[in-house]
This record gives structure tokens, C-alpha cells and sequence, in this order.
């Protein structure tokens, strides 16, 4: 098995995550082949191609599902005046974002801990480690 790494693209312009693909010999093999060829740029354009084909391919179930778990679609950041102020309210998120959710720096852990009841991100969560420690029992 070979080991691809790169940078995958996700809908916040210019964010991207790495992920890591295992790939068994023949299909690496092809891949190159492909790219020899000139269908793609490079293995990371092939790749990126196939995944966004197969999300095209499954986009309705996606946005069904999106729809039905009340999920934030895209990027969702949360401020430090954005928590404060649901601290001055009495009331606590529930996160739930398909895509980007991000805390702030400067939030604390102890803010995050009155303010945050659950987080669920499908795609990247972006926190200091402080913050990221501090919920860990309440990130699903």
C-alpha cells in the first residue's frame, strides 16, 4: 500500500485539511498513468476530481440529511462577544455544522464550558488546544 497525502479543498475559500489515502499498487499505477497521460495535473487533481464526482453523485442524500439534522452547512465561527453574549442570555449551543466551525482565540476554556453544550462537526473543528481539552467529553 502506498500513502498519498494532500490537501484536500473544502467550501471556506483557501481552508483545506490533509487527509491520507492508502492506495494498493495497480490503482497507483493507474493513477500515474492517468496523469502521464495528461487527464489530470497530478495525482491530488485526480483524486480531488473523484471525490467531488462522488459527492455530486450523492448531493441530494447530503442535503437531505443536512436538512434533517438541522446542520449548519459551510463555516461557522463563534466569537468571543458571540459566546459572551449567549452567556448574558442564559442559554447554550448546540453546535452541529457540516463543514467549518471555529472558536476564537481568545475564548477561554472556562467560557467555552458555560456556554458550549455539545459540539458535532462533520469536516473540521478549529479551537485553541485549551478549548478543544476543555469540551473533549462533549464533542461527538
Amino acid at each position: 500500500m502506498e500513502k498519498i497525502g494532500f490537501r484536500s479543498t473544502s467550501r471556506p475559500k483557501g481552508e483545506t485539511e490533509k487527509i491520507t489515502v492508502n492506495l494498493g499498487p495497480i490503482d497507483l499505477g493507474q493513477i500515474d498513468l492517468l496523469v502521464e497521460e495528461g487527464f489530470y495535473s497530478n495525482r491530488t487533481d485526480l483524486i480531488r476530481t473523484a471525490i467531488r464526482n462522488q459527492l455530486a453523485l450523492h448531493a441530494q442524500v447530503v442535503q437531505e440529511t443536512v436538512t434533517r439534522r438541522a446542520l449548519v452547512l459551510g463555516l461557522q465561527h463563534f466569537s468571543r462577544q458571540d459566546l459572551e453574549a449567549v452567556r448574558a442570555a442564559h442559554q447554550r449551543l448546540n453546535i452541529q455544522v457540516l463543514g467549518l466551525a471555529s472558536i476564537a482565540g481568545d475564548v477561554t476554556p472556562e467560557l467555552a464550558l458555560m456556554t458550549i453544550e455539545s459540539v458535532v462537526v462533520l469536516g473540521a473543528f478549529h479551537a485553541s488546544t485549551a478549548v478543544k481539552t476543555a469540551l473533549a467529553d462533549r464533542i461527538r
